[in-house]
């Protein structure tokens, strides 16, 4: 007997031989309109991972610069990390090591400073060396330095091994008490492995509380490279802090003067944390790049009190207690952050503070009386997992043994939430992340890999899990009364594909027909945050450009209308391989023009419609349009993304291998030839 994956993969080849003899249809209908595409469909997740934010968006140069380590020659001046993470720079000694000592009796931050001893033999101090400088190109920071007046500190940017290589700032006059010194350098040749050196020299012993040092061209401490490409993209809202970063973040320690703040060893992702980017960096990035800010809280290891704090930090009068703190901290005017979640993924086991559903919604009830009380304009987003997520991450295995929950069980976490949290939630906060040429296996209970995927089926893997999404949520309005009398939208608050070359153009064809399923249901899905907005970049330390599904966001952001109206056609897609439950779908994503996706939407002044098609397959494929309830003025345009190769990518530095090209169209065609491995938008203007 043929098995029925079989029978459709056969099906799926024979499609592929005829289709470039088969026409297919898509009717439009500008009669009927649905709910606003929001802007927030296009946002952004950023979160302290790595080198994410610290090294991805800000502009610090140095590594562990308020010196949570301690400075020994056994050291190794780099350590090998995590790929996510990139090698650790370290501090070494320059000149004998026992003439340092980790002083915790005049600490500046954190747990200890660097108290340099002195004597006749010889220069003292420290240095950090892998410091990417361009020629021509000036560097600014500034070093906190104490000591006796006896001492000379020299500190010293160093980009070559000749005398000229380098330049130098002396400075003295220290005495007890912390000072902070101003560093401006200019260097003349370009060099990956430049070198900073703190070194002193005289009689006694000199403190070093902190050092920073930046390209003098950053932007409010941003680097302005990748503040210019971010920008392009208008993505409409940014999450911060994370994450399961968050679960384990003291939101305090991250506020007030950057060199004070204390450096910590961050226990989710063992990794170290300055704490130099924090709310009011991260209100200002959202300023600079001109998009809503939506701050997590820790539901995980921090409590409801402190989650008030922080609303009443970001949004209260400088006359409350917090308003007024960050009024002295140089924000006098309140931020008015109106997106809140509370806790990140805290049904999952690696999530720190996991609890079981019926304890959560305690707590989550509780954290959203206490951040109402303080401001009772702010929407909050609830920590939600529909079957999808609780199958899809072995989580209900772990809890329960069982692979799909049910309906209203006791850990259907989603419908646990809409159940006994509704009152005090605005939107469910979804998650979900494919995983490349992998299936979750309901025999075995776990993912499994599924190399045989046709393309077709592998850029369709993100569109499904939206799809499952809208399924699983329509169970819930049949199941709970008060749902339907106050609909709850969802955020996808994450998604990305993973296992998958970031930079590669393969992906965009998965992220064009997510964008899809997402705008045929735009009345439920009204957030989303991709992971992560740096991975849209293909940057180094000086330069930074938009990668193929950078340029894919920008597209649908700047081309693609907000008022969606539907697609009909000719071929459906094929019925899902497998029976419907946990991350398994109904019904397959896609328009009814398989294997085309095509999408359409009219402009927010209705003077424009706009078409989106995506060919996900390797071969040319005919495309008839019937327009309904429009007349077209006759002029047009078509923007289009079709590299040579599903590999195409973009470096920063080299010959981009992904454009969009546009060309001018006199009139809508009857019937048009999409090419290859294709996202097309077409506009045409309205009489």
């Amino acid at each position: 007997m043929i098995k029925r994956t079989s029978i459709l993969t056969l099906l799926l080849v024979t499609f592929s031989i005829h289709a470039q003899d088969l026409a297919i249809e898509a009717t439009i209908d500008a009669n009927r309109t649905g709910a606003p595409i929001s802007k927030y469909i296009y946002g952004q997740f950023i979160e302290h991972i790595g080198g994410i934010i610290n090294t991805g968006i800000w502009a610090e140069m140095l590594e562990d610069r308020k010196f949570f380590h301690p400075i020994v020659l056994t050291q190794k001046p780099t350590e090998e990390a995590p790929s996510w993470r990139g090698p650790i720079r370290r501090w070494e000694p320059v000149g004998r090591d026992t003439s340092i000592v980790m002083d915790k009796d005049k600490p500046f931050a954190g747990e200890h400073s660097p108290l340099i001893k002195l004597d006749a033999a010889g220069v003292r101090g420290i240095g950090q060396s892998g410091l990417e400088v361009r020629n021509g190109k000036s560097y600014s920071g500034r070093i906190v330095l104490s000591g006796d007046s006896t001492v000379q500190v020299i500190v010293s940017l160093i980009w070559g091994s000749g005398a000229g290589d380098r330049q130098s700032i002396v400075l003295d006059g220290l005495d007890a008490d912390y000072e902070t010194f101003p560093l401006d350098f200019r260097t003349d040749a370009d060099n990956d492995k430049a070198r900073l050196e703190i070194v002193g020299s005289g009689v006694g012993s000199f403190h070093i509380g902190a050092v920073s040092l930046m390209p003098a061209d950053n932007t409010e401490g941003f680097r302005t490279e990748v503040i210019e490409a971010l920008k392009q993209l208008r993505s409409g809202v940014y999450r911060f802090p994370g994450g399961n970063f968050v679960s384990a973040h003291e939101w305090r320690h991250a506020i007030g003067d950057r060199d004070r703040r204390p450096p910590i060893m961050d226990p989710v992702w063992n990794t170290l944390q300055p704490n130099d980017v924090g709310t009011d960096e991260f209100m200002k990035l959202c300023r600079l790049l001109e998009v809503e800010p939506y701050i997590t809280v820790n539901a995980g290891f921090g409590d409801a009190w402190s989650a008030a704090q922080l609303v009443e930090y970001a949004n209260g009068d400088a006359s409350t207690p917090m308003g007024r703190l960050r009024a002295a901290n140089g924000h006098p005017e309140p931020y008015g952050v109106k997106y809140w979640g509370i806790g990140n993924e805290m049904f999952g086991i690696w999530q720190f503070g996991v609890m079981p559903p019926e304890q959560y919604q305690v707590k989550h009830n509780m954290f959203a009386k206490a951040m109402r009380k303080v401001d009772p304009s702010i929407k909050l987003l609830a920590s939600g997992a529909m079957h999808d997520h609780m199958t899809g991450s072995d989580l209900l295995k772990a809890h329960t043994g069982k692979i799909v929950p049910d309906y209203l069980g006791p850990w259907d976490w989603s419908g646990g939430m809409l159940t006994h949290c509704l009152d005090y939630m605005d939107m469910l906060s979804e998650h979900y992340y494919t995983y490349s040429y992998q299936r979750f296996d309901f025999d075995k209970g776990e993912r499994v890999p599924d190399p045989d995927q046709t393309l077709v089926e592998w850029a369709r893997e993100p569109a499904k899990y939206v799809r499952v999404k809208y399924e699983h949520y329509q169970e819930y309005l049949t199941r709970i009364p008060e749902l339907k009398k106050k609909p709850v939208p969802v955020s996808i608050s994450e998604w990305a594909y993973t296992g998958v070359p970031a930079n590669e153009y393969k992906v965009v064809l998965a992220y064009a027909q997510a964008f899809h399923e997402m705008f045929r249901h735009s009345e439920l899905f009204r957030m989303a945050n991709f992971t992560f907005a740096t991975s849209l970049l293909s940057s180094n330390r000086s330069e930074a450009v938009l990668t193929p599904s950078g340029l894919l966001f920008k597209l649908y952001r700047d081309r693609f209308g907000t008022i969606p109206v539907p697609v009909a056609g000719n071929l459906p897609p094929p019925a899902p391989k497998y029976p419907p439950r946990g991350n398994q779908p109904k019904k397959n994503p896609g328009s009814d023009t398989f294997p085309l996706d095509v999408s359409a939407a009219l402009s927010e002044d209705r003077r424009t419609l706009t078409i989106a098609v995506v060919n996900p397959t390797e071969t040319d494929q005919k495309l008839n349009f019937n327009l309904k309830g429009v007349s077209l003025s006759g002029k047009g345009r078509l923007c289009r993304l079709a590299p040579e190769s599903l590999n195409a990518k973009i470096v920063v530095g080299q010959r981009p291998e992904v454009e969009v090209e546009q060309q001018e169209l006199d009139s809508i065609p009857a019937s048009v030839v999409i090419p290859p491995i294709s996202v097309n938008i077409y506009e045409f203007a309205l009489k």
